[in-house]
């Protein structure tokens, strides 16, 4: 008996040894061997994980269950509330940051910080896209594809090809039966984006690259595990047919562009395959195909997700359902009557329903984290980000942060009345110079959805109680099964 108690005792000490040399393998080759002569720096609090993996299966584990701010919340119950916490996560030593004003400084700090992705996301993104490329390229860039999306003159010339597809599609919908509304809805939003970019796309191209897109963004999130059977080595296939299919696109658009008139429309792809820049040198492919690879992915699941998320909140609140309805039938009620579809001016008018994007884009958090690179050491907060460690934005903490939002977690749109946000506390896309170029279009097309479907529609679920899944993005794990009906308009009764 006491012999057995000994040998249990012992194994009990050898395990409880192994697990402790296992957990310091992280701290003394990432702190006391990396860190050299920096070992008096300042480290946020925190836990590197195990060796190799990191914290990457806490994080994993705690996403994919119900409630993923379990993730922080060990942090934090560990550590205090220091806003700032060391781990190890996508192969690298990390800082996360979860404050507003951390949060701040790391987006706008160009001269601290640079985009700090994760290998194995630029593998699959592409190098050459925007989370890869300088300051200086991205710079150049940016102001080259922001354009065509944004301001007031290109948003109003997107607006009926919008308007025509939103009209089209719900009305499709609702004789379609059940339905997964995010589904569709995807497909409605990567339409409009192929339109941008390439001014047309047949169906069977279109159905291709959103099929492959769906794969790909599976495995952004995943462990860099390329063995058949993982979601990585799934994405990376998804993604070596991508380029493939952009690339017969852009072989196919060099050969139509020089029998084309000089007076043609052009799209994106044309700007991308004529600009220089000021020494002369164009995009190669690579470049192209990269760009095309990244706008096609952001323009159209974040649109999707977000117009998804604001009709399932509508819908299951009747009474701001009926406000957000109220606000669209006073817009219609007040047109001329030679007046056809929705204007820019009208879109702005739209109070309550910008609110209700807002709260959505809030709740959600469609990109809950982004990635920096510390380019030298940095202290915020008295604590020491070291060169060359990753820097994890966190912006689901931000959003739901109950010093900054009552009660974060309620859908609530009438928190924005008379509400601006301080610096940091609101950071739907992104913040700084790598802001999302695209957030003026995706704000139009989720208004323009909105204003029709609350006119004309309703939303009814098949499985309202339908559990949620939170990677690669948040949503119901039935992609919102349900069906669109069509309503008898108060506007006509």
């Amino acid at each position: 008996m006491a012999f057995g108690l000994i040998m249990l005792g012992s194994i009990l000490c050898v395990i409880l040894g192994l697990k402790w040399l296992l957990g310091s393998v992280n701290v003394w080759y990432y702190e006391k061997l990396k860190l050299g002569d920096k070992k008096s720096l300042s480290l946020p609090p925190g836990d590197l994980g195990w060796p190799f993996i990191g914290t990457m299966w806490s994080f994993l584990r705690a996403f994919k269950s119900s409630n993923p701010d379990s993730f922080i919340s060990s942090f934090v119950s560990r550590f205090g509330r220091t806003g700032m916490y060391k781990t190890l996560m996508f192969g690298s030593p990390s800082v996360i940051v979860t404050t507003p004003e951390a949060c701040r400084r790391v987006l706008t700090d160009d001269e601290a910080f640079k985009p700090g992705w994760p290998t194995a996301t630029m593998k699959l993104i592409g190098k050459k896209s925007f989370i890869g490329i300088s300051y200086e390229e991205h710079k150049w860039l940016r102001k080259l594809t922001a354009t065509p999306v944004n301001g007031h003159e290109a948003l109003s010339m997107y607006i009926k090809y919008i308007e025509e597809n939103v009209i089209s599609a719900l009305d499709k919908w609702a004789s379609m039966g059940q339905i997964e509304f995010l589904t569709q809805l995807r497909k409605l939003t990567f339409r409009i984006i192929m339109h941008i970019f390439l001014s047309s796309g047949s169906e069977q191209v279109m159905d291709a690259l959103e099929r492959e897109y769906t794969t790909l963004n599976y495995g952004v999130r995943a462990m860099a595990i390329n063995l058949p059977g993982f979601a990585y080595h799934k994405a990376l296939k998804a993604r070596k047919k991508l380029v493939e299919i952009f690339q017969s696109i852009v072989d196919d658009r060099r050969e139509r562009r020089e029998k084309r008139g000089p007076g043609e429309k052009k799209d994106m792809m044309d700007i991308l395959l004529e600009v220089e820049d000021e020494n002369g040198r164009k995009l190669n492919d690579e470049e192209t195909i990269d760009v095309l690879v990244m706008y096609l992915n952001a323009g159209h699941e974040s649109s999707g997700h977000i117009t998804m998320w604001a009709t399932y909140f509508l819908q299951k609140h009747p009474e701001i359902f009926r406000k957000a309805k109220a606000e669209q039938e006073a817009i219609v009620k007040n047109r001329s009557s030679d007046q056809k579809g929705v204007t820019l001016k009208e879109i702005r008018q739209m109070d309550y329903l910008s609110k209700v994007i807002d709260e959505t884009l809030r709740v959600v958090t469609f990109s809950f984290v982004v990635f920096r690179e510390a380019k030298k050491d940095f202290m915020i907060n008295g604590y020491t980000i070291p060169k060359g460690w990753k820097v994890l934005v966190w912006f689901r903490s931000v959003h739901l942060d109950p010093e900054t939002y009552d009660d974060p977690l309620e859908f609530n749109p009438s928190r924005w009345d008379d509400f601006t946000p301080k610096a940091g506390t609101f950071l739907p896309f992104g913040a700084g110079s790598r802001l999302c170029p695209g957030n003026d279009l995706a704000k139009l097309e989720i208004s323009i959805f909105l204003h029709y479907f609350l006119l004309d529609y309703e939303l009814e679920r098949e499985n309202p109680s339908c559990p949620l899944m939170y990677l690669p993005h948040c949503r119901p794990k039935d992609n919102c099964l349900g069906r669109v009906k069509r309503v008898l308009s108060t506007r006509n009764a």
